[in-house]
């Protein structure tokens, strides 16, 4: 009776397995009918194209930055009424005010009941108060990137670029999601902080890709350009886009339709990239060793100054705004066009100039550009006012960024082993650097020396980094013994194992 039972359990298992075989074969058979398909073999060439997996990185870069900046006009005004409905956000006409009227800086000292009226007192101090919470919870998010930018670069060295693509996707989804329904400012923190993780997976998996899809350098600062191009269109569409449909259609729906718009994208990362596990050709160099290279420390520094002056302006413009010209909604998000469409223009620009000029030098005059702009806006008493100094901003800063991302790979290639991870992690940690410092200590500096001291230290600093830059000029390359010196091996049984197994698949 035991033996019935044994074989005809043998029997089933051996049954299961022909089926599970016969399965395979079909799935191999139909998948290469499709792939002779004239839709199959475009997808199939889809893959290989360069073009396309650009698209896809410009695109995930645009969506993240749009989610990033659809909030700076939303969310100050919304804390502002939900805490205050009795209240409106726009702010009381005011006859004095030494902020407005004089070039001393705004403390909050400055402005008494006496000097003038109770109410428009109260609700200065109110927004000044607001500024530090608001400036706080745009840190979270780069913050929150800054931190698990170390974590990502061995995630992307063992599965390489597809994988934590994706993953950014689906976290950003879930991010937009939460700020659309949110109403506290607790859940808008938990939601900010969640999008830097998805931030972090995008960003570095995107600029590695690209990196490593365009080894040339030219074509390598091209493309980088081009990536950055979405990011600018997505700083240039997020504030506006914001600020129109919280007024006129309301608070849930630019979420709503960020996360319609992610959930596509997902769907091309699908078809076009198909996530998986991809085996590295090469050891990557550590993170602590590109960390420690001079050079490129100062590129990534040259990053981190140009982005902090406009990282402190998205919390405190929209309430210094509010607060001196009577500001509408709209305009609250309208100030920031002429910076995203500058720098729209500016990463396209110099993309493929600062190959032809020096990206040192594009670099240096961006900086130079910036610190002049930032000292100009706290002149401006009306909204058309921030037109210019706001657009010499968003040039400049498109002038560093598409210099120095495609640089960084450049210093890679010429003094450490060709792996991008580590690299644009350390890049991606400087955009954040601004991105956290400036936020955070905007709402403080604002309180304690004013609006128009803080905008003028962030510029002379602008100022005084840009002789560094000369540095990069001609950056000596290191020799191959010196590389294989500085290059982080790990000899573990699972990697070794790896190497043997391409040797054998490769004999």
């Amino acid at each position: 009776m035991f033996c019935l039972f044994s074989s005809s359990l043998r029997y089933e298992s051996l049954r299961q397995e022909l089926a599970i075989s016969i399965i395979i074969a079909k799935m191999g058979a139909a998948q290469d009918y499709i792939h002779q398909t004239r839709i199959g073999a475009y997808f199939y060439k889809a893959r290989e194209s360069r073009r396309l997996v650009l698209l896809i990185v410009a695109i995930a870069l645009l969506l993240d930055n749009m989610l990033l900046t659809v909030v700076v006009p939303i969310i100050p005004e919304f804390l502002y009424n939900v805490r205050h409905p009795e209240h409106s956000a726009t702010p009381i006409q005011q006859t004095t005010t030494p902020w407005a009227h004089t070039g001393a800086s705004h403390n909050s000292t400055e402005l008494t009941p006496s000097d003038v009226d109770y109410q428009s007192w109260k609700k200065h101090q109110e927004l000044v108060k607001e500024n530090v919470e608001v400036g706080i919870m745009f840190a979270s998010k780069a913050i929150v990137q800054l931190i698990t930018n170390p974590f990502v670069v061995p995630f992307t060295n063992k599965v390489g670029y597809s994988i934590p693509m994706f993953c950014g996707f689906v976290i950003m989804f879930f991010s937009t999601i939460i700020f659309a329904f949110s109403r506290s400012y607790m859940v808008l923190f938990l939601a900010r902080a969640l999008q830097g993780i998805g931030s972090s997976c995008s960003s570095v998996a995107g600029m590695g890709m690209l990196a490593d899809r365009y080894p040339d350098d030219k074509e390598r600062g091209n493309a980088m350009g081009i990536a950055l191009g979405g990011l600018a269109l997505g700083v240039l569409i997020g504030p506006p886009f914001g600020g129109f449909m919280y007024q006129f259609v309301g608070k849930s729906a630019p979420f709503l339709i960020l996360a319609c718009l992610a959930l596509m994208d997902g769907c091309l990362q699908l078809l076009i990239l198909q996530p998986g596990v991809t085996v590295p050709t090469e050891d990557a160099t550590s993170l602590k060793t590109l960390i420690s290279d001079p050079y490129i420390l100062i590129a990534s520094g040259a990053i981190t100054f140009a982005n902090m002056g406009i990282a402190m302006l998205e919390p405190s413009l929209p309430l210094f705004m509010m607060d001196r010209m009577d500001a509408e909604k709209w305009q609250l998000g309208a100030a920031f066009l002429p910076a995203s469409i500058s720098y729209l223009i500016g990463t396209n620009l110099f993309g493929p100039l600062g190959h032809k000029m020096g990206r040192w030098l594009a670099s240096l005059v961006g900086l130079s550009v910036i610190g002049l702009a930032l000292i100009l806006i706290p002149f401006a008493s009306t909204p058309n006012h921030l037109v210019i100094p706001m657009a010499g901003l968003g040039f400049g800063i498109g002038m560093v960024d598409s210099s120095m991302m495609p640089e960084l790979a450049n210093l890679v290639d010429l003094r450490h082993s060709s792996s991008y991870g580590g690299v644009y992690a350390i890049g991606d940690i400087a955009f954040c650097l601004g991105f956290a410092i400036g936020p955070a200590l905007s709402g403080n500096l604002v309180k304690a020396i004013g609006f128009k001291a803080m905008l003028t230290g962030i510029g002379v600093v602008c100022f005084l980094y840009g002789p560094l830059l000369i540095l990069l000029k001609n950056p000596p390359p290191k020799t191959e013994q010196e590389k294989q010196e500085a290059k982080h091996l790990v000899f573990d049984s699972e990697k070794t194992s790896v190497k043997y197994a391409d040797l054998d698949d490769q004999y």
